[in-house]
């Protein structure tokens, strides 16, 4: 195992245990010093997974007496940052199943959530319903350019399209633009996610770049608003 890999899994098995209030809110987590006897690590490993738990708001140094955990949700979903769902399932514990229902080649249509300037374009089209659970929560739809990806698996849209794009196209996906409303549920949404006509949902749509600023994905993910919050962990930077 790598260092990356050792620290990243340190870092995710705190989060795990803050999740599951192993470490509660509002007490401290074991020094530096028994965290490398616990896993077996040196301190600069700890140090890094505890530099990734601050930075992502799970917990507050304080000088002279260590890292306490702040107070946290589960499946509370992330503002900033572009992360997989698969990824924010294993980060959150959140016992997902995904089922496509969508999985096909277009043209991107006008009226559809995509911008103006790709109406026109070839795209892969995929719709998935997240089950949390056992329970229909979270509807993803996507369009994937072709002049980028020219196809799209059925087993990559059933697992993870990054870990696809990523590891197997090496693509170097960069930064995305992101914005969330709050809407009443169409009557295609009620039935898949299984919630009454005068329930609103929360929809996040996204436009997702390279590292060299091609748009190639863009994403219409429509949540139940009684399972997930969606929060942004701000820290103040003095100027």
């Amino acid at each position: 195992m790598t260092n990356q890999n050792k620290y990243l899994g340190i870092y995710q098995d705190l989060v795990t245990k803050i999740t599951h209030n192993i470490y509660e809110a509002g007490t401290f987590l074991p020094s530096e010093t028994q965290l490398s006897e616990l896993y077996g690590s040196s301190r600069e490993t700890i140090r890094k997974a505890l530099q990734n738990l601050l930075t992502n708001g799970y917990i507050q140094k304080i000088r002279g007496k260590g890292s306490l955990v702040l107070d946290v949700k589960r499946f509370v979903f992330p503002v900033s940052g572009i992360t997989s769902y698969k990824e924010l399932d294993e980060s959150l514990q959140m016992d997902s199943e995904t089922k496509v229902l969508q999985l096909t080649k277009l043209t991107i249509p006008t009226g559809s959530f995509a911008p103006e300037s790709i109406v026109g374009d070839e795209a892969t089209f995929i719709e998935r319903l997240r089950l949390v659970k056992n329970e229909p929560s979270v509807i993803d739809r996507d369009y994937i350019l072709s002049n980028i990806v020219p196809t799209v698996p059925l087993t990559v849209a059933q697992n993870s399209i990054y870990e696809y794009f990523e590891n197997k196209l090496g693509l170097e996906i960069s930064y995305a633009v992101k914005k969330i409303t709050v809407e009443p549920a169409d009557k295609t949404v009620q039935e898949l996610l299984d919630i009454p006509e005068t329930e609103s949902v929360v929809v996040v749509r996204s436009e997702t770049y390279l590292q060299d600023s091609r748009l190639f994905q863009i994403t219409e993910a429509i949540h139940r608003a009684d399972r997930f919050s969606f929060v942004e962990f701000a820290r103040r930077v003095k100027k």
